[in-house]
């Protein structure tokens, strides 16, 4: 059965955030709060733990759009390819933010990635987010976590998303009510933007 843990955005406790991280790093699979909908996330290094999240979502490795959460831009040119100063620029004046930005993928992507032609990058404003991917050392591969049915309460509530999800995944941090609306996606990869789905995010920064 999963760990809960109950950790405050306003200042997140930093041996919650390091139980958080030895998970991940143990390749396991943890619920984390974002600036939008709860996500499902593992260490983006971890195959095991990639698979794990796939054959949840009912999808392939190879198939599946997972975002990847980083904690500034500085991981950009990990994994996407040189961008020009009008992109860079946007994603400055976006992030941290509700917004997930399809952007061209470079060689350097993990091995379960190197099919893909583009990755989605999210820099969520949300504290517990951000300290968990800067303890880790590298993104987390995340996708939001959907309800079967429309009972939004799900997505919100962290106790119900623990009762939901307890037997599946490894952690679940209490980081107090989700929102229950999805990021803003816009497709930078080609030559104008693209809005993929109007989410939380206001397209005022386009």
């Amino acid at each position: 059965m999963a760990q809960f843990i109950k950790i405050y955005s306003e200042k997140p406790n930093e041996a919650a955030i390091s139980k958080v991280v030895k998970v991940l790093k143990d390749g396991g699979l943890v619920i984390y709060p974002t600036d939008t909908v709860y996500g499902l996330g593992c260490d983006i290094t971890n195959t095991k733990a990639l698979e794990r999240i796939a054959k949840i979502k009912g999808i392939k490795l190879d198939k599946a759009n997972f975002s990847f959460v980083c904690h500034d831009l500085s991981n950009l040119s990990d994994y996407v390819k040189q961008i020009d100063t009008a992109t860079f620029k946007l994603l400055k004046r976006a992030l941290p933010g509700p917004y997930t930005f399809i952007l061209p993928g470079n060689n350097n992507l993990p091995k379960e990635f190197k099919k893909k032609i583009t990755v989605g990058i999210r820099v969520p404003d949300n504290s517990i987010a951000l300290e968990i991917v800067r303890q880790l050392g590298n993104p987390i591969v995340s996708t939001s976590i959907h309800d079967d049915d429309d009972v939004i309460e799900y997505t919100t509530d962290p106790e119900l998303i623990f009762e939901k999800w307890q037997n599946l995944v490894d952690l679940v941090i209490d980081g107090g009510y989700g929102d229950n609306m999805g990021s803003t996606i816009i497709d930078l990869s080609g030559d104008e933007p693209i809005v993929v789905r109007e989410g939380k995010g206001s397209l005022d920064i386009l």
